[in-house]
């Protein structure tokens, strides 16, 4: 596991299980406003890295066609998930499973999803972590399914905002194999991946969404 600084890693007690992260609160009606523009009218989603819990039970709710599958590695935001899950009451949101999505082969023992999303990780781990966990979930994908990627990335091998150097600058003092990966490497690994990219969205607070489908005739 990549060591972290504090700034990466800002979740506070919210009373049981429940975890709170700002900047999943800040960045959540964001996410929401844009998988609703591109969701399917219905399916199966899969969310990696699902963190607190906040997003996912956000999504459930404004997209109640889809069936919300969390997923997380750490124990602690596991059980922080199910307390959102257990809170939110919704019969298209499930409970969360353990993966560590930057396993080679995990996505061989999943039916395939209608929609994966993953947020605000890339950044926090090494590069051959990052392709892997874009590979396996890109592999997650049904037939004409999305794969939706959102969190903080270079722009043509650059930093564009004081706010990005600076984080990206102590993410590499803590670590030097993780830090902002760039647009044009995502693009490269979701095509070697077998996906085409639909777009890149701008998205507040300078992040990136990047949306792409596995298309067949």
């Amino acid at each position: 596991m990549s060591k972290l600084p504090p700034s990466a890693s800002i979740a506070e007690a919210a009373g049981g299980a429940k975890l709170h992260a700002p900047s999943a609160a800040r960045n959540g009606p964001a996410i929401v406003a844009l998988i609703q523009q591109i969701a399917p009218a219905r399916g199966r989603a899969l969310e990696i890295a699902s963190g607190t819990g906040q997003h996912v039970a956000e999504l459930a709710c404004a997209l109640p066609q889809i069936d919300w599958h969390p997923s997380e590695i750490d124990p602690l935001r596991i059980a922080s998930v199910d307390a959102y899950v257990a809170e939110a009451g919704l019969a298209n949101l499930h409970s969360a499973q353990q993966l560590d999505a930057t396993r080679d082969g995990w996505s061989a023992a999943h039916r395939p999803y209608d929609l994966v999303h993953l947020s605000n990780l890339l950044h926090l781990i090494p590069e051959p972590a990052a392709k892997a966990v874009i590979t396996e979930a890109a592999s997650a994908v049904a037939d004409n399914g999305l794969l939706v990627l959102y969190g903080p990335f270079k722009r043509g091998g650059a930093l564009t905002s004081q706010g990005d150097t600076t984080f990206d600058a102590e993410l590499r003092a803590a670590d030097p194999a993780i830090g902002y990966k760039d647009d044009a490497w995502v693009t490269r690994v979701l095509t070697q991946a077998g996906l085409t990219l639909i777009a890149i969205r701008e998205m507040p607070a300078n992040n990136l969404a990047f949306i792409a489908s596995r298309r067949r005739p």
